[in-house]
């Protein structure tokens, strides 16, 4: 019986792979599209998510100034809140809540973008993050779960949702990393062309 509930985490996680393959393809094109236009101009990228979403965004930030599989100039990015000591201080002025749309405020300029993780959309921090990235007229791309939740209504036209088919927190999250190389390749491909296969 174990087994056989183990094998379900596999075979949900696989078929919404294949659903997620179909339906993300383009808001995941436009995305990178999006990261490309503005890291070639000059901005930078702002990743931020709370939770597990938060070493999601860690982890986006570390591929984009590193490498993803290529080597390659280091781009800007930054995760937002991963500095312990700068949110316990934020935090102690304002809430938690307004910790990220204060980074954002800060170090935020017209131009960056700001990519949003989060399973359900709906976090408050996230949120508020959003309108002040929209204040300082950078583009907001958000990687939710199905609905998009809350996220939904603040995007705007050049503001890109990518939302993962599923209601489950796992799997939404097992795809969103999927999602966050997708766009890694995405951006090394346009940046620097196909790579031969020898």
């Amino acid at each position: 019986m174990l087994e056989q509930r183990i094998q379900q985490h596999f075979f949900e996680s696989a078929d919404l792979q294949y659903q997620a393959a179909e339906a993300l393809g383009r808001p995941i094109a436009e995305a990178a599209q999006a990261l490309v236009a503005g890291l070639t101009a000059g901005g930078r990228v702002l990743l931020a998510g709370l939770g597990p979403c938060a070493a999601l965004a860690q982890m986006g930030a570390a591929a984009l100034t590193g490498r993803f599989e290529r080597d390659r100039p280091g781009l800007a990015a930054l995760a937002l809140g991963a500095d312990a000591v700068a949110l316990a201080s934020l935090a102690a002025d304002g809430g938690l809540d307004g910790v990220l749309a204060r980074q954002i405020d800060t170090l935020g300029q017209p131009g960056d973008l700001l990519l949003l993780i989060d399973p359900e959309g709906d976090a408050p921090a996230l949120l508020a993050a959003a309108a002040a990235a929209q204040g300082k007229d950078m583009t907001v791309i958000a990687l939710t779960g199905r609905t998009g939740g809350a996220l939904r209504g603040l995007l705007g036209e050049t503001d890109v949702l990518v939302a993962v088919p599923h209601e489950r927190r796992a799997r939404v999250l097992e795809v969103q990393l999927l999602l966050l190389h997708c766009l890694c390749d995405a951006i090394d491909l346009q940046l620097l062309g196909e790579q031969d296969s020898a």
